[in-house]
């Protein structure tokens, strides 16, 4: 079981105990505890923390855990229904209003009940990430002189050279700024290239995170199809033509969540398209760290081929390390530069200095390639077993492409299949799974699921997710 899982059993089966204790009575020790529910300590301490969070318990230093006074009765709640009137104010003005849905983002973020296989995870599971690696790097950039001093707002100068080397081309330290991830990073080109109100191509599908960016930042996506092959060229010249937008965002490497890569004789199109338009190519290259063992030499990102500053590239760390390793990269060249060093000023300052060291010791460390090596190789295995699971045991599903980078696959119900029934049904089967509806920005032409093999413990768990996905998908309700 998961340590997360453990917590909330834990805290759970406290919360039930508190009933035979009077308000400000000793709870049982913590070493009690550990003893009685066959737990480590550390998550009794968190399972104590949670219910004192909840004001249910007050923790004493040296003293130990004792039931909380009841509550004083809660104040009337104030009227907030004015606030309807002031958030909806902009929709009278002549600009698109802006829409804050986080729920295309939330289905791969939020952990699914314990017990629930997670088949929509967005990140590595707690047995891929480099947990030994990051802390003694932490540790060791904790150690360095100076390392809580302000860094530099554009980022620490050796992470700045290390992205740039990573990215090639004419790509230089002076280039590239330092951000709190991929999605900051993509926050502020988007706000840096684009006014509230205008349009912006975005691939059909795409990432629902960026969608969600956009759509709060007042712009208007606009669906480019993709196919196996990436983006084709001739739609997004149409595009280009019949909305006058001047940003593009793309995703040329494994996308998310087709797992396409762009055909080289499609790079180049996708390039001078763009440059013809005036218009930049927002590059994210999430997943370039993620490539499975048998794959041959990988194509160079975009921005190492674009001599003219079109592309604007974001990358991270974070996929193939941890969701609390919050490192990325901007990089652009030109004028472009200066509007999203100052877009990020405005908004963060900086990367807080001792993450930024404690990058530069991951990544210079012996055990950052062999971790690189260990997820590549493992994440082809489980794309293998998720693959012939649901080939054997789903074949409805059509799986038109098999990625060989990446953490997913991307499946198309039958015609007539309801996405909804199946993943709310999915759930109650005991898999999680992720519905295609989000990573369309316009009408899907089809039901759709997103399935990860990143998040779970190992094969094992892709087989028993598969296997209850199955038994959610023939309780569906069927066309008539």
């Amino acid at each position: 079981m998961q340590e997360r899982s453990s917590v909330a059993d834990l805290a759970q089966r406290l919360r039930l105990e508190l009933k035979r204790y009077s308000p400000g009575e000793k709870l049982p020790s913590s070493r009690v505890l550990v003893e009685r529910f066959r737990v480590s300590p550390v998550t009794v301490s968190r399972a104590l923390a949670q219910l004192a969070a909840e004001g249910l318990v007050v923790t004493r230093p040296g003293a130990g855990a004792f039931r909380a006074e009841p509550r004083a009765v809660a104040q009337a709640v104030g009227d907030t229904a004015w606030q309807e009137v002031a958030l909806s104010a902009e929709a009278s003005a002549e600009v698109v209003p802006r829409t804050v849905d986080s729920s295309g983002v939330l289905a791969s973020l939020a952990a699914p009940p314990a017990g629930v296989v997670e088949l929509n995870g967005g990140y590595l599971h707690p047995s891929l990430q480099p947990e030994r690696a990051m802390g003694a790097a932490l540790s060791r950039a904790g150690r360095r002189p100076g390392v809580w001093a302000r860094p530099p707002v554009e980022g620490a100068a050796e992470l700045r050279a290390w992205f740039a080397r990573g990215i090639g081309g004419a790509i230089t330290a002076a280039d590239v700024l330092i951000t709190a991830g991929g999605q900051s990073a993509l926050t502020t080109a988007l706000r840096a290239l684009a006014p509230p109100g205008a349009p912006v191509l975005v691939e059909s599908p795409t990432y629902p995170g960026m969608l969600a960016i956009a759509r709060a930042a007042g712009l208007r996506p606009v669906p480019v199809p993709v196919d196996v092959d990436g983006v084709k060229p001739s739609l997004l010249a149409d595009a280009f033509r019949a909305t006058g937008a001047r940003v593009v965002v793309c995703q040329p490497l494994f996308q998310n969540p087709t797992g396409a890569v762009l055909a080289p004789e499609r790079r180049r199109e996708v390039l001078r398209i763009a440059r013809e338009a005036g218009a930049f190519v927002i590059e994210d290259d999430f997943a370039r760290r993620l490539v499975h063992e048998e794959a041959g030499p990988l194509p160079p990102p975009l921005a190492a081929e674009d001599p003219d500053g079109v592309v604007v590239h974001v990358c991270s760390l974070t996929k193939a390390t941890s969701p609390s390793f919050r490192i990325g990269a901007l990089a652009a060249r030109g004028p472009v530069l200066e509007r999203l060093r100052a877009i990020q000023i405005v908004d963060t300052f900086f990367v807080p200095r001792p993450l930024q060291e404690a990058a530069l010791e991951l990544v210079g460390s012996p055990a950052w390639p062999r971790h690189l090596r260990a997820v590549s190789a493992e994440l082809g295995h489980r794309r293998d077993t998720m693959t012939a699971a649901l080939r054997l045991h789903l074949p409805e599903l059509a799986l038109p492409h098999v990625p060989y980078g990446g953490y997913h696959l991307w499946v198309r119900l039958p015609d007539g299949g309801d996405e909804s029934a199946l993943v709310a049904g999915a759930l109650r089967a005991g898999v999680a799974v992720a519905p295609g509806r989000p990573y369309f920005s316009a009408e899907p032409p089809a039901a759709h699921l997103r399935l990860s093999f990143a998040g779970v413990a190992g094969a094992g768990e892709i087989l028993e997710g598969v296997r209850r996905l199955r038994t959610a998908f023939d309780e569906m309700p069927r066309p008539r």
